[in-house]
């Protein structure tokens, strides 16, 4: 027990080497929680995801620089993404429960017409759906856009009018 103390110290009073000691202790461990927390958690980027992400990391920095027991808090962030595991989980059995934790998509933009509504909902502004067709379709207008579509994550999809095809085109 004493070497265990000796090399991850207690308390905040920590030097250089334990805490570097718990760093790599506690980067396998997250590496661990990550992996049981599924891909979804770090690849969605939904409110959901990023609570866990948020929540995970500020728990165990406490670990590192001794804020909080190590073994109690490590359990925390283990419980923390279980409780992702199993809300995702029920999420795919549930589109209800979908709905409330990870959000719906809205349509903000359709046929030429700014849907006011679901803007509000959404709390975004034309001036987003125009800054996303800037950095998408490098254009300044909405004239080859057929709907913007705010997504879960909060990013706004453009989805372009079909083309319409020339029967005879020039040879």
């Amino acid at each position: 027990m004493n070497i265990l103390i000796a090399i991850f110290g207690e308390g905040r009073d920590l030097d250089a080497f334990q805490m570097a000691a718990r760093t790599v202790v506690v980067f396998f461990a997250a590496l661990v929680f990550i992996r049981i927390s599924g891909r979804r958690s770090f690849g969605q980027r939904s409110p959901f995801d990023y609570v866990v992400a948020i929540l995970l990391g500020a728990t165990l920095s406490r670990v590192i620089v001794g804020a909080s027991p190590a073994v109690p808090t490590m359990l925390a962030s283990l419980v923390m993404v279980l409780i992702h595991r199993a809300l995702a989980w029920a999420c795919l059995r549930s589109p209800r429960l979908e709905s409330l934790v990870v959000g719906v998509e809205r349509e903000v933009y359709k046929d030429g017409r700014f849907n006011e509504d679901q803007m509000s909902a959404a709390l975004i502004t034309r001036t987003d759906v125009f800054e996303t067709a800037r950095q998408e379709l490098h254009t300044l207008d909405l004239d080859d856009v057929h709907s913007a579509i705010l997504e879960r994550n909060g990013q706004v999809s453009l989805v372009r009018k079909k083309m319409k095809r020339d029967p005879n085109p020039a040879a």
